[in-house]
């Protein structure tokens, strides 16, 4: 276990950015899935929302903005 005040700080801000992080992750995952499962108008509404989740997910540093613009891409394709 950490003995300095700091060290015992940075564990809990690890703690809190690991669970909304992990939760961010899984919306990502879940949106995803509800594109490739859904077809015609719902499809693209669901990606549209997925592009948005991605969008926060690079902002926040989660996502490469590389890797994101290749989904975003891919997703056109597979979509719209």
């Amino acid at each position: 276990m950490a003995n300095k005040k700091a060290s015992l700080k940075g564990i809990r801000q690890a703690a809190r950015r690991t669970v909304r992080n992990r939760a961010i992750v899984s919306r990502l995952r879940t949106q995803l899935k509800r594109v490739r499962a859904s077809e015609g108008e719902e499809a693209e509404s669901a990606a549209r929302v997925y592009v948005s989740y991605l969008d926060k997910a690079v902002k926040v540093g989660l996502v490469h903005r590389n890797k994101a613009a290749r989904s975003k891409s891919a997703l056109a394709q597979l979509v719209f």
